[in-house]
């Protein structure tokens, strides 16, 4: 298994060749402007790109984070989609037992959101396995369109399921950090929603916690990732906007762009010496 890389209070990039794909990919994780710890971390490891969110205050959320993704980093992905699924669900409940003894020094319990994409093979094809526990997302840019891949899990994404406000509301509404799922955080079991998609070259993955999409729009988002010429160019954009708008909370993106895996050959032409 590929050894895992816990992204933090910085910017990496790299170039991963899984299957028939290459995947260049580039995690920028940054702590804002207003707050004095950084409860956010990425993974990457070939195939696997993940972020948590973590919360429970001081130094707390940091470990509930870094508890989560390792956690996960455990899982084989050798299987199809169904077998992958079942492998992190127990990785899930592994990473709540250990999130679970972490000591707080608050009433607060430590906990994180998490959520990211597998690449897994089905049916001898490339399907994104995409998953999701609480308010961080996942999103899928592709022939210019960008569509979000998971729900949030927070009180103010119930509200506009019921109609009572507007997307564009919610963003600034006072009660979007409440949460209605979490890995810990006092939360009895750990229930995760589960997509698969097929996975193409030219797709482009955003992977983001709140502090992103808490200061930039989707629109925004979406003009981004279809100007930068590459994945390390719009992880570096999308996080300088979210800082030259205030960024309120930590920050942290990943960006996963997928190409074939071998680039097309063209013949040379040879010309005739006589």
């Amino acid at each position: 298994m590929d050894a895992a890389t816990i992204v933090r209070d910085e910017t990496r990039s790299g170039t991963d060749f899984v299957g028939e794909l290459r995947l260049e990919w580039a995690a920028a994780c940054n702590v804002g402007r207003v707050r004095e710890t950084n409860e956010d971390a990425a993974l990457v490891r070939p195939g696997m790109y993940l972020l948590a969110d973590g919360m429970g205050g001081h130094d707390s959320g940091e470990l509930a984070s870094e508890a989560a993704l390792m956690t996960l980093s455990e899982a084989q992905t050798v299987g199809g989609l169904a077998d992958t699924q079942g492998v992190l669900n127990d990785l899930l409940v592994l990473a709540q037992e250990r999130i679970g003894a972490i000591d707080t020094e608050t009433e607060r319990r430590a906990g994180t959101t998490t959520t990211g994409v597998v690449l897994v093979t089905e049916d001898g094809h490339p399907h994104w396995l995409v998953l999701n526990i609480g308010d961080s997302r996942t999103y899928r840019y592709q022939n210019g369109t960008l569509n979000q891949l998971t729900t949030d899990h927070s009180q103010v994404q119930e509200f506009i399921e019921a109609g009572f406000l507007t997307p564009e509301q919610a963003r600034t509404d006072p009660r979007r950090n409440v949460i209605t799922r979490a890995l810990g955080a006092g939360m009895v079991d750990p229930v995760a929603d589960f997509r698969s998609t097929p996975a193409y070259p030219g797709d482009v993955l955003l992977i983001c916690s709140d502090g992103l999409t808490g200061e930039l729009p989707d629109e925004e988002i979406a003009d981004i990732l279809s100007q930068a010429e590459s994945a390390e160019e719009a992880a570096g954009r999308l996080v300088d906007e979210a800082l030259a708008l205030g960024a309120h909370d930590n920050v942290t993106v990943i960006v996963v762009s997928a190409h074939d895996s071998v680039e097309t050959l063209q013949s040379p032409v040879i010309e005739d010496a006589g």
